[in-house]
């Protein structure tokens, strides 16, 4: 009796847990809906550190350029900055497009594994990269620009900084929307231009120097950089050679004529053509005019002071271009 009683009421409890966790579910089920009912992205349920990049690229602001206030992707992923591809290579971003012109090449020295962007054709190779910002310098005009914001958010680059490597750096790095890292960037790039700058001037003092592009193409002509070009200024600017005198307070270049070439008595002639290279096919016959007697009558040219060199890099004012220009310098002239 005692025994089967035992046996009764652990029966009704085994019913009564049975009945409670039934009961638990029932609950459970009712609950399940109201809990599903707020609608939530695929971001919102990830983690917080793997929302960054989408909150990120969401996000915008205002700057102003030339042209008037743009917005602009506070952190841009995907950046196409027309022929200042040096800078963002410097700050470790990598272009979605390359600078390319029929006549001139692409900057070959960067070693860039992207898309070409032919600056005289269509938009189409930059529609297909998809930026989502778009950086230009003075080389866009009003008309250009335009071309350019039907395609994404452009920034035109401020004229007074055409010669100024390291503004052009900081701008761009705070429109990365990383401003800390224009800084490291520069502290090592002004310490190789002053270790450049002190070598030069050792060795090479006040002998002046010449910098020439011989254009290349059907009629080849040789055009004298000016001491504020800027691909080749912050030679006298930054590493303190002196310029030749008919170089001096020339913004640009100017083309010598027959007459002009023999009369250059610059004691060093830094030399490079516009396209190619100094072995390319295509150049053959532009080389040529360098066997003239008028070219061979130059005073650098019987002193053997000529020194050729890679125009990838020389007919660029970009920050990376530049130190290469500093290793150029002091392999032709320190001794």
């Amino acid at each position: 009796m005692e025994r089967t009683e035992r046996r009764t009421k652990t029966g009704w409890m085994s019913i009564a847990l049975v009945m409670v966790m039934a009961l638990s579910l029932t609950a459970c089920a009712e609950k399940a809906p109201e809990q599903a009912a707020p609608t939530t992205s695929s971001a919102e349920q990830k983690p917080a550190e793997q929302q960054a990049p989408a909150e990120k690229s969401a996000e915008t602001r205002v700057v102003q350029d030339a042209y008037g206030d743009v917005t602009i992707p506070a952190h841009p992923q995907r950046v196409a900055a027309i022929y200042q591809e040096d800078f963002l290579l410097a700050l470790d971003v990598k272009p979605i497009v390359q600078w390319y012109h029929p006549a001139w090449g692409k900057q070959d020295y960067l070693g860039l594994d992207v898309p070409e962007f032919d600056i005289t054709g269509s938009m189409e190779a930059l529609l297909q990269a998809g930026p989502d910002l778009i950086i230009v310098d003075g080389g866009a005009d009003a008309e250009k620009y335009e071309q350019y914001s039907k395609v994404a958010p452009t920034y035109k680059l401020p004229d007074e900084l055409r010669n100024d490597t390291t503004g052009r750096l900081k701008k761009i790095a705070d429109l990365l929307g990383i401003p800390e890292k224009a800084d490291e960037v520069i502290k090592k790039y002004e310490q190789k231009i002053a270790d450049t700058k002190a070598k030069l001037q050792k060795a090479v003092g006040n002998e002046t120097v010449a910098v020439i592009r011989l254009n290349v193409g059907n009629k080849p002509t040789l055009a004298l950089f000016g001491d504020g070009n800027a691909y080749t200024g912050m030679l006298y600017s930054e590493f303190g050679l002196t310029p030749y005198s008919a170089a001096k307070n020339q913004e640009t270049h100017v083309v010598l004529t027959e007459e002009a070439i023999p009369a250059i008595d610059a004691d060093h002639i830094i030399l490079f053509p516009s396209n190619g290279t100094w072995d390319s096919e295509d150049n053959k016959e532009s080389l040529k005019i360098l066997e003239t007697p008028i070219w061979q009558a130059v005073s650098a040219v019987k002193k053997g002071h000529v020194y050729k060199m890679d125009r990838t890099h020389w007919q660029s004012g970009a920050l990376l271009a530049n130190m290469m220009k500093a290793d150029d310098l002091v392999k032709t002239f320190v001794k």
